[in-house]
């Protein structure tokens, strides 16, 4: 091979190649740090919760249940998953809910993926000293769900905001931590 055309194949493959690095993914570890290190920031609600519940039904009376949560972290901490079952007094499940939130470091705001009763969504959750508040926009109304998380008591209350009118409570659970949970990590598929 002549020298020249070495030199030109040489260039070719230099050209190709400055493209192909460019489009490289950025180095995730600076991302996943960030991430980690700010879900550590709801590591309080991590465990397995259970405690009585209540909501305000269609026709004004009052539903109880008996509310439970387990929450752990996954991803390497990344993301926070949550199951909330509520139990009726026959022992049946009469509500049931999964979410995972999560952390974007470009923005510094965490979400709520949330599904429930059928529904599904994203949510903005903000951390607080001592817990959460996340709302759901609803046309005119916003529902808010305020939470206080201190030591192995979790009490989590669920508000209507109308225009012009003071905020109407329909939703208050108050749980105990009951321990640790090994959820969702536990079980995961070894490589053999």
């Amino acid at each position: 091979m002549s020298r020249p055309f070495a030199a030109c194949l040489a260039a070719l493959i230099l050209t190709a190649a400055v493209p192909a690095l460019a489009q490289m993914p950025p180095d995730p570890a600076p991302r996943l740090a960030a991430q980690k290190q700010a879900m550590g920031r709801l590591a309080m609600m991590d465990g397995v919760w259970r405690g009585p519940a209540w909501t305000t039904r269609a026709d004004g009376g009052r539903h109880e249940i008996t509310q439970t949560e387990r929450i752990g972290p996954l991803l390497d901490g990344t993301v926070k998953v949550l199951e909330g079952r509520g139990y009726m007094a026959d022992g049946a499940t009469g509500f049931n809910a999964l979410a995972v939130i999560s952390y974007e470091p470009s923005t510094e705001a965490f979400t709520l993926h949330s599904y429930a009763m059928s529904q599904k969504g994203d949510f903005s959750l903000k951390p607080t000293a001592d817990g959460y508040a996340w709302e759901i926009p609803a046309g005119p109304m916003v529902i808010r769900y305020t939470a206080v998380i201190k030591g192995d008591a979790w009490r989590e209350i669920g508000e209507q905001i109308m225009p012009g009118r003071p905020p109407a409570q329909f939703f208050e659970m108050n749980l105990k931590r009951v321990g640790d949970s090994a959820w969702p990590t536990a079980g995961a598929i070894p490589p053999r």
